[in-house]
């Protein structure tokens, strides 16, 4: 019965990490592709002084890669010098299986290269997102130390960087990473898991094509600023003795530019009506417009065409019950789509510990240059 909870309290990341999935590949229609093998060892990172009695063991898990070069038919495949792209499955340990369980994962990724100083050596940055399950969660009777995570299913985050030897058709691979387990405050507790790992790989590539150099041009729509908005809705549970989902409603105002093909920028005022704040001190009587936040953000965005990466920081400028820090941060993906609708999914959190996933439909015009 609880795991069937679980799964219908996650519905809506399965719909963001399909869109994530579907963003990733949309964008090349011919492709090199090959499989991976990784074995990754890593520790838990115990990011709370609560958590530091859960690490126990060495992590042990091991990567199954799907992964595929671009042929360049596309404006970002020559910016970001063909970054590979495709879908990891993830099994193993994250550091105490007695209390945390094995973790399984699946998650879609893009690998850039920073540097290329040969033919045969490469150093890829990666970001990578999708979905863990692990059969253990925290329960007051049967659980109580696994504080850590409080749902079977969680989102998933992975970034990396990844340095890679090519002869002929294969390819070996010495790799430093992070990977996160979060629920994003679907449930409690939910302090998340952060494992640094090390990692050894070897691929080989089975399809082959014949890779278009041309650069093309930036599409010229992507010059303008874009205004627009995005409406946001989640879950999110509090932490007290008798753990209550309250929903959170959010609008996002928004202005974005690409300057070049690698960067852009955008700053937003954030409208947040987060229901979970009655909860704060709940013998002080709150009304809606007491409990109503709003924040200022700004952020950097790295365009792969339609599909944005989104790193960023905002800060409060209404706040009357101050249950989180002043400040707060936000990291996700957002998908562009031809005809200006949004469709995002973005972490906001405060110092590491999650608020809540902001996902959302929104719509995106751009402001027409007068010609003069």
């Amino acid at each position: 019965m609880k795991s069937n909870i679980d799964l219908n309290r996650c519905k809506g990341l399965v719909f963001v990490f399909l869109i994530l999935f579907c963003g990733l590949n949309l964008n090349s229609q011919e492709h090199s592709w090959g499989i991976e093998v990784r074995q990754k060892m890593g520790f838990l990172a115990a990011h709370r002084g609560t958590i530091a009695h859960v690490p126990n063991r060495i992590g042990m898990p091991f990567e199954l890669v799907w992964y595929r070069k671009p042929a360049g038919n596309k404006q970002w495949h020559t910016t970001y010098r063909f970054p590979e792209h495709g879908i990891t499955l993830f099994h193993g340990s994250v550091g105490n299986d007695s209390i945390l369980g094995k973790f399984t994962g699946i998650y879609g990724f893009v690998q850039i290269p920073i540097i290329r100083p040969t033919a045969h050596f490469r150093l890829d940055w990666q970001f990578g997102s999708g979905l863990g399950f692990t059969p253990k969660i925290y329960d007051p009777i049967t659980n109580p130390k696994n504080i850590a995570i409080g749902s079977h299913i969680n989102g998933m985050m992975c970034l990396g960087i990844y340095s890679k030897y090519y002869f002929g058709r294969n390819k070996v691979s010495l790799g430093l990473d992070i990977t996160h387990f979060s629920n994003g405050a679907f449930g409690v507790p939910n302090l998340g898991i952060n494992m640094p790992y090390l990692s050894v790989s070897y691929a080989r590539n089975i399809g082959k094509i014949k890779v278009n150099e041309r650069k093309i041009p930036l599409n010229e729509k992507y010059r303008n600023w874009n205004l627009g908005a995005t409406a946001i809705f989640m879950v999110k549970e509090t932490y007290n003795d008798n753990p209550k989902k309250y929903p959170v409603y959010g609008l996002n105002l928004h202005a974005r530019k690409v300057f070049r093909p690698k960067v852009g920028m955008e700053v937003s005022l954030d409208l947040i009506s987060k229901q979970a704040i009655k909860a704060y001190f709940p013998e002080i009587p709150k009304t809606q417009w007491q409990i109503f936040q709003m924040g200022i953000f700004a952020a950097y965005i790295l365009p792969l065409d339609h599909f944005h990466f989104v790193f960023g920081m905002g800060a409060y400028i209404k706040d009357k019950f101050k249950p989180e820090d002043p400040v707060y941060h936000k990291i996700g993906m957002r998908y562009q789509f031809n005809n200006g609708l949004i469709a995002q999914w973005v972490l906001k959190t405060h110092f590491g510990r999650a608020d809540y996933l902001e996902t959302g439909i929104g719509y995106s015009f751009p402001i027409r240059k007068k010609n003069k």
